[in-house]
C-alpha cells in the first residue's frame, strides 16, 4: 500500500475473458518459467503439475484458466501473442499429450491429469490460488501464486526459518518506489493537488514522469487507447455466438449495423466519421454507448485482445466512455485521452490499495464499480471539473453499485457480465454530470468512505456471491447448460 502504481499497470494489454481468472494465472505461469530457469534448469524437468484452488478452481474452466496456464508455460505474451492461433496450440498440447516449456523444451503433458481443479480446497491468503509442482528425478518444487486482481499477482516464498509469507511479483509491472506525489487516498491527492495546483492527471503523470520520459509515457498511453480502440472496432464487426455454450449471440455486430442504417466503411476511421455525422439525439448517444461496451466485452468473452480497465470483467467501460468523449464531447486530441486514462487511473489505484479490484474477494462492485468510478472521474477532468468534483464524481459512481455481486452463469464472463458494463459507463456519464452540477464542498459522503464502504461490504459478502458460479443468477441455469 505505499506504492504507487504506475497507470500502465492498471491499465494491461492481454487476453480474454478475465484479467484474474485468465491473465493472473498466464503471468503466474510466466514467472514459474522464470523460477525454473534459475533454480532448476529446464533440462531436468520431467513434468509440471498445475493445481487450482478456489474461485480459479469454480469457474476457471469458464474463465480459460486451464489454456492460461498452458500458454504461459510455453512462454507465450499475452501482450504480443496472435489469438487467433490459441486454439491451435492448445489443441496440439492435447493431441501430442506433450507441451513445450517455453517454446524449447518438451515434457509429457496431458491437461486432464496435470490440470487440477480443486473445487473443494482453498489456500488461505486469496481465493485466486494456484500452484505449480515442478517435478526431477530427485526433487519436486512447488511455486504457489495467488491472482489478486487486475492481471496482478503474487506468490508464496519462504524465509530463512521456513517461515511462509507474501511478496508481489513484479514481472511486467512497473511499481513506482520514487515518486514526487505519493499518495494512499484522497487526502494525499488532494494534498498535492492544492499544493502544486496541478490537475490530478498531471499529479499521476508526474509520477510516471519520475519513471519514465515524457515521449515515454505518452506513446504508452497512446498504445493503451489504439487497443482499447481495436478491439470496439472488432467487436462492433464481428457477429456470431460466443463459445462456452450459453449461446450468448453476439448483439454489438447487430446494433452496429442499426445505428449506422446499414451503411458501408472501408475503415475504422470512416465508421467513427459515420457515427459523428448521425447526429446528437440522446437515444442515439446512448444506444452507441451500450455498443461500444458490448462490442469490448463480447471480445472478452471471445478470449480476445483487451485491455485490463481496472479488469478484463469490466474492460468495456472504460473505452466505452471515452470513445463517447472523443466523437461526442469532442474532446478527441491525443492529449485528452492521455488526461482521461492518467485521472481514471488515479481512482483505480486508490480503490486497489484501500479495498480491491478483485470479484473474487469483493463481487462485481470490485469491477464494475470501480471501472465506472475510473470512467466518471476521468470525464469530468476532461470536461473542466475540478479536482474536487472528479472525486465526488467517482464517489457517485461507486455508491450505486455497492454491494453487486459477482454471479456468472457457467463461470463464463458472459451473463451478466457482458451487459453489466453497458450499466456501468452509463452511470459514469450520470456520475459526471452530477458531480459537474454539484459543489463537492457541501457532500456528505467522500470517495474515502465510499472505498472503505466497499471494502467493508466484500467482508461480509457471503462467499457464493464472490465469482464462484455458486448462488445467484447462475444458479439459476440449468446445470446441463451451466457446465459446458
Amino acid at each position: 500500500m505505499d506504492k504507487n502504481i504506475s497507470v500502465f499497470d492498471m491499465f494491461k494489454i492481454g487476453v480474454g475473458p478475465s484479467s484474474s481468472h485468465t491473465l493472473g494465472p498466464w503471468k503466474a505461469a510466466l514467472h514459474c518459467l522464470e523460477e525454473i530457469a534459475v533454480q532448476i534448469g529446464f533440462h531436468k524437468v520431467i513434468a509440471i503439475d498445475v493445481l487450482l484452488y478456489g474461485s480459479l478452481a469454480k469457474t476457471g474452466k469458464g474463465h480459460g484458466t486451464d489454456m492460461a496456464v498452458m500458454m504461459g508455460l510455453m512462454g507465450e505474451d499475452p501482450i504480443t501473442t496472435d489469438t487467433s492461433t490459441i486454439s491451435l496450440k492448445l489443441n496440439n498440447i492435447s493431441t501430442k499429450q506433450t507441451i513445450q516449456l517455453k517454446a524449447q523444451f518438451p515434457i509429457v503433458f496431458i491437461p486432464e491429469q496435470h490440470i487440477q481443479f480443486l473445487k473443494e480446497a482453498s489456500l488461505p491468503h486469496h481465493p485466486n490460488a494456484l500452484s505449480f509442482i515442478v517435478h526431477t528425478e530427485h526433487k519436486d518444487f512447488v511455486y504457489t501464486y495467488y491472482s489478486i486482481g487486475g492481471g496482478f499477482i503474487e506468490r508464496t516464498i519462504l524465509d530463512d526459518d521456513s517461515k511462509e509469507y507474501i511478496v508481489a511479483v513484479e514481472t511486467n509491472e512497473t511499481i513506482l518506489n520514487e515518486v514526487p506525489f505519493e499518495f494512499i487516498n484522497t487526502n494525499d491527492l488532494l494534498h498535492h493537488c492544492m499544493k502544486t495546483g496541478y490537475s490530478i492527471s498531471a499529479i499521476i503523470a508526474e509520477n510516471e514522469k519520475a519513471n519514465l520520459s515524457e515521449t515515454q509515457l505518452n506513446s504508452g498511453l497512446d498504445a493503451i487507447w489504439h487497443t482499447m480502440l481495436d478491439c470496439i472496432y472488432k467487436g462492433c464487426n464481428t457477429e456470431g455466438v460466443l463459445p462456452g455454450g450459453l449461446q450468448v449471440r453476439r448483439r454489438a455486430f447487430d446494433l452496429n449495423k442499426k445505428l449506422v442504417n446499414n451503411q458501408t466503411y472501408q475503415s475504422k476511421e470512416e465508421w467513427l466519421s459515420l457515427i459523428k455525422v448521425g447526429g446528437a439525439d440522446f437515444k442515439y448517444i446512448l444506444d452507441w454507448v451500450s455498443c461500444f461496451a458490448l462490442a469490448v466485452n463480447e471480445e472478452n468473452a471471445n478470449f480476445g485482445r483487451v485491455v485490463t480497465a481496472p479488469t478484463n470483467g469490466a474492460a468495456g467501460v472504460i473505452p466505452a466512455v471515452l470513445l463517447y468523449t472523443t466523437l461526442f464531447c469532442k474532446k478527441d486530441k491525443p492529449s485528452d485521452i492521455q488526461q482521461f486514462l492518467c485521472t481514471a487511473s488515479a481512482v483505480g489505484v486508490l480503490f486497489k490499495n484501500g479495498a480491491t479490484i478483485s470479484a473474487a474477494m469483493g463481487g462485481c462492485q470490485a469491477e464494475i464499480g470501480v471501472s465506472s468510478a475510473m470512467a466518471a472521474a476521468g470525464l469530468t477532468e476532461l470536461l473542466g471539473g475540478n479536482q474536487k468534483q472528479v472525486l465526488m464524481a467517482a464517489e457517485i459512481a461507486m455508491e450505486h453499485h455497492l454491494g453487486l455481486t459477482c454471479d456468472p452463469v457457467g463461470g463464463l464472463v458472459q451473463i451478466p457480465c457482458i451487459e453489466r458494463n453497458t450499466m456501468g459507463a452509463i452511470k459514469a456519464i450520470t456520475a459526471a454530470q452530477l458531480a459537474l452540477q454539484s459543489k463537492p464542498d457541501f457532500a456528505v459522503v467522500s470517495l474515502d468512505k465510499v472505498i472503505n464502504t466497499m471494502w467493508n461490504t466484500a467482508l461480509d459478502m457471503n462467499v457464493k456471491y464472490k465469482e464462484t458460479a455458486d448462488g445467484g443468477l447462475a444458479t439459476q441455469i440449468p446445470i446441463a447448460l451451466a457446465e459446458c
